[in-house]
């Protein structure tokens, strides 16, 4: 390891990555293992890092072995479980932080999906069986950097170069396709080479092997990105994402005046309206979706919510008629769902759109003034079906006259 890095920022932020996560203890914990032992940052938070964004996670990568780094971590009092140890990781927890810690390995054999690996002490053995230049820069925890595959300059030129050979990256994980496409929305100032389209296309029967939920994940990471409103202009990204995931046919809404307010759905971290927003020029593609892919059962509620109800809230009486009556039901939050999505493909009546907002969130679900207890003092009913069904019939006209019911109105259900 040299001290490549003169970017003095780039330091200081390094540096500040401890203000904000428990790491030096880990660090502390690996290099007092052993003379020999260390541990560096590696991949996403150093490519964050030097393109100034938000590190949000933090990976390691250590020259001892899992069963060693279990030791040091169990020596000094940290957390962790052993998910990847046959893939060299370990989960160390401090507070409600997570940090990988990987040891260096080569892969020995790799099916595009799953790998075998073998534990290196070779710092450079480690970089070359990673994706990308930029995702196999190291750094210490002072900011001193080893870069082997100047993943810097291509960061700095908006270069996504794969380490060696693009095809044999990504036969090794057929995953990189779909790694390849958020990296270079986000980060590529070039045209993508046409020797690299042509690669992803003749290994894209490789996502076959890759889980649903791996998929899924990686199309988050995507949409959550802020490289995702170039999607819109760039036709082979948008044409690769639409084969892995036909039903996603819609970019129109990814438009500069949409920025800001795509922006706060994403730091809101809500998947479901921005994955709606991307399948609503055909409602189908939903159920579509939801055939294809796992999600969960709130997940599904919400989509088939938006399926079932989104062109009838297109209608300029839809909310004036039904936004307290489904609130009273307990759909609030279905129904902001279809106001936000509104919001998102619409363009037009932000103003009305965001006072429903205000309107919905301030709403109190009323409170039913009737009960058993009311018909059998004023009615001489006796407990049982009877009184259930009328309480029913009582609750629906109450809802539906604006949550309000008259003594004569009771009376003609009561005693009919």
């Amino acid at each position: 390891f040299f001290n490549h890095s003169k970017n003095d920022l780039f330091k200081k932020n390094t540096l500040d990555i401890q203000k904000n996560f428990p790491v030096k203890k880990i660090f502390e914990a690996i290099k007092s293992f052993s003379d020999e032992s260390d541990v560096y940052y590696v991949g996403g938070c150093i490519r964050k890092t030097f393109c100034q964004e938000v590190v949000d996670d933090i990976d390691l990568a250590t020259n001892i072995s899992p069963d060693e780094i279990i030791l040091s971590l169990k020596k000094n009092d940290i957390s962790f479980y052993e998910t990847g140890k046959n893939h060299g990781t370990i989960t160390a927890i401090i507070d409600d932080d997570k940090f990988e810690i990987t040891s260096l390995r080569k892969d020995i054999t790799t099916d595009g999906r799953h790998a075998k690996v073998l534990f290196s002490k070779d710092w450079r053995e480690d970089a070359e069986r990673r994706d990308f230049t930029f995702n196999s820069i190291y750094a210490n925890i002072y900011g001193d950097v080893f870069d082997p595959f100047d993943g810097r300059k291509d960061l700095e030129n908006g270069c996504v170069s794969f380490i060696g050979d693009p095809s044999k990256r990504i036969k090794e994980d057929y995953l990189r396709i779909l790694r390849y496409i958020r990296f270079f929305l986000n980060y590529s100032k070039k045209e993508h080479e046409p020797k690299i389209k042509k690669i992803i296309k003749q290994n894209l029967d490789g996502l076959l092997k890759i889980s649903k939920e791996r998929l899924i994940d990686e199309l988050k990471k995507i949409i959550f990105s802020r490289g995702f409103t170039n999607l819109k202009k760039d036709d082979f990204s948008k044409e690769i994402l639409e084969l892995v995931f036909p039903s996603l046919n819609n970019t129109s809404f990814l438009t500069d005046k949409n920025k800001d307010h795509i922006a706060k759905i994403q730091s809101n971290k809500n998947f479901i309206i921005l994955l709606s927003a991307m399948m609503i020029k055909d409602l189908n593609s939903i159920n579509y979706m939801l055939y294809k892919f796992n999600f969960s059962n709130r997940d599904k509620q919400r989509l088939m919510y938006i399926h079932d109800n989104y062109e009838m809230s297109l209608e300029k009486s839809f909310f004036n008629k039904e936004l307290k009556k489904r609130i009273y039901f307990g759909e609030k939050e279905s129904l902001l769902d279809l106001i936000n999505l509104q919001l998102l493909i619409s363009y037009k009546n932000e103003k009305a759109l965001n006072a429903l907002i205000n309107e919905a969130k301030k709403t109190e679900i009323p409170k039913f003034p009737l009960n058993a207890d009311f018909l059998i003092k004023n009615f001489d009913y006796k407990a049982g079906k009877k009184i259930g069904k009328k309480l029913k019939e009582l609750e629906m006209l109450w809802v539906d006259n604006d949550f309000k019911i008259s003594k004569e109105e009771i009376k003609k259900i009561v005693l009919n």
